[in-house]
């Protein structure tokens, strides 16, 4: 049974949630505090963590941004913040999605359904070669640096391959073009942050059945651009 950890401190809140869920067929643990839900979060054991971000001790944007650095489990924000900077800060910060209170109980469940089975896609059965990287139709040689689409091998140039597999090695983290170009090209690097923009360009062409509307490497309108799992 998959387990969920709902870290909100509105007592009945948590508990409608908890009740949906079990009943959707998820154990599910409740922090009431910051503090006790990122201990919580950290120790580990939870399949996907729901995170109010208006807490007492620490706030919600800080627990995310420990969790993802400790894990890639899937994270739901449920916040009575509105505002449009509150939800680019907690998609920038690795949130998986964003949802504002109030909020359909059902529409909850399915999207808890709907992000964990987009990680099991992305771990599989953990049954994998150590070098080599499987997400649904991208198979990645680390050894021999080939990429191969629905087992077709595509040509990469060393950029555009070191590009891939960070996106891959960090999903659903939200990265800046300027993130990008720093980690690709280096912090001492001269040259146009431009390239960061054409080399997702060429990506989306080689990894996506449809170019125009990606499903693996996303924009996040003013932040940056993510690969989404």
């Amino acid at each position: 049974m998959k387990r969920v950890l709902i870290i909100e401190d509105d007592p009945v809140i948590s508990e409608v949630q908890r009740d949906y869920l079990e009943a959707g067929g998820f154990r599910t643990e409740v922090a009431g505090s910051g503090d006790i839900g990122l201990e919580l979060a950290l120790a580990g054991g939870y399949d996907l963590i729901i995170l109010d971000l208006m807490l007492p001790k620490t706030d919600g944007f800080e627990i995310c941004r420990q969790v993802r650095q400790a894990t890639n489990i899937p994270i739901l924000i449920v916040s009575a913040k509105k505002e449009e900077v509150d939800k680019i800060r907690g998609l920038g910060l690795g949130a998986d999605d964003y949802i504002m209170k109030p909020f359909s109980l059902g529409e909850l469940v399915a999207r808890v359904k709907a992000h964990m089975a987009r990680y099991e896609r992305l771990v599989g059965s953990g049954e994998r070669k150590p070098d080599e990287i499987r997400i649904r139709g991208i198979r990645i040689d680390k050894l021999s640096r080939r990429v191969y689409v629905n087992e077709k091998e595509v040509p990469f140039t060393s950029k555009e391959y070191d590009l891939l597999v960070f996106l891959i090695a960090n999903p659903n983290r939200v990265f800046s073009k300027d993130d990008l170009f720093h980690k690709i090209w280096g912090l001492d690097s001269l040259g146009d942050i431009a390239t960061v923009t054409v080399h997702i360009s060429k990506l989306r062409e080689k990894i996506e059945a449809d170019p125009s509307r990606p499903q693996y490497i996303e924009t996040i309108w003013g932040v940056g651009y993510r690969f989404n799992v």
